[in-house]
């Protein structure tokens, strides 16, 4: 600071924005038998379908973000618009100050995407010479791809089928490898599409790890799609829910569950199983031997409470407490529709027993 004015920071631009984005897939609208193949060559009716409708996003540099939604939601053609594969058929787009489909190879030397049921490796060439090939075609330097190579390497545990043919890799080894491909020439935004599908428990700890490391380390910007949502809850902090092609959340995980995630559930482990069991404030979830759970809504009471009213009137082991799953929560939206919560002035105060 200086005479006493301080200087305002200038405002960070966004590294992906979108406004407005939208999408449609136009057809013919065919009429069935000969006779109608015949009307269609001379009167065709247009039929469209809207994949993406008006889309804003605005993502900083460094941020990891869950893009979820049901199939059919407008996930991948969102995805194709910011790679340049697609063109919008209104709206804008930027993606590290390019338009996409405009500037394509530019585009694509920022950025990196990895399809869990497409490669972009060579089927017949042992993965080395994949990577080998990916470092001319981006004219990686030598230096730096060896660097990172190692690095991959040793992260995703690549060393003991380097010189494999890719049609010879297991569903895991050639996911890491698609990894690994995806990221040799140090792209600022990195695309994931289904990455960890079909994979097992220990290939899937693997890559979550590596996308943890390379966003946290390497500060590259990640846009995941998946159907699994223990991806997003290990990942994420931000999620973007996607239905029907119009964006119907954007926040935070943790705001999400929040709003939706009104019921807990308390497990208590009981020192008999003997009589009956009935408590003020919660209902009996089930009941098997001595453990009992019982579901309550923290809005009108908090799990503290709950312990002590079941303390005082029961002899107790153990106590532990079940969150609501996001994929519970998600579910439920798909189903009821999103809804932004009342003001907070309006949100009845929590009961009180």
């Amino acid at each position: 600071m200086k005479g006493g004015v301080a200087r305002r920071r200038p405002a960070r631009m966004p590294i992906i924005e979108t406004r407005e984005l939208r999408k449609v897939f136009y057809g013919v609208k065919r009429a069935p038998g000969a006779l109608g193949a015949l009307r269609t060559l001379f009167s065709r009716e247009r039929t469209e379908r809207v994949a993406v409708e008006g889309i804003s996003m605005a993502l900083e540099a460094g941020e990891l973000v869950g893009y979820i939604g049901p199939n059919g939601a407008g996930k991948s053609t969102t995805i194709k618009m910011l790679t340049g594969i697609l063109v919008p058929t209104s709206g804008s787009i930027k993606v590290a100050g390019l338009v996409p489909y405009r500037e394509r190879k530019k585009n694509a030397r920022n950025i990196g995407v990895v399809f869990g049921q497409r490669s972009q490796l060579y089927w017949d060439l042992p993965l080395v010479e994949s990577f080998e090939l990916l470092r001319a075609i981006y004219d990686v330097p030598p230096a730096r791809y060896k660097e990172n190579l190692a690095a991959f390497s040793e992260l995703l545990e690549m060393d003991e089928f380097m010189h494999t043919p890719v049609r010879q890799l297991s569903l895991g080894q050639r996911m890491r490898g698609d990894f690994a491909a995806a990221m040799l020439h140090d792209p600022r935004i990195v695309y994931l599409d289904e990455p960890t599908i079909g994979l097992d428990v220990v290939a899937k700890e693997a890559i979550r790890t590596f996308i943890a490391r390379v966003n946290a380390e390497r500060g590259t910007t990640i846009i995941l799609t998946t159907h699994d949502l223990a991806d997003v809850e290990r990942l994420c902090r931000r999620i973007m829910l996607i239905d029907r092609g119009r964006l119907v959340y954007d926040g935070e995980i943790e705001r999400l569950k929040d709003q939706y995630g009104t019921h807990r559930t308390l497990i208590v482990e009981l020192c008999d199983d003997n009589g009956t069991f009935e408590v003020e404030g919660a209902e009996l979830e089930s009941r098997t031997g001595a453990e009992v759970r019982l579901r309550f809504d923290r809005r009108s009471i908090s799990a503290d409470q709950l312990i002590r009213r079941v303390a005082d009137r029961y002899c107790v082991n153990d106590v532990s407490l079940e969150e609501p799953a996001l994929e519970s929560i998600i579910r439920r939206i798909y189903v009821e529709g999103y809804a932004e919560p009342p003001p907070a002035e309006l949100v009845p105060a929590p009961a009180l027993h």
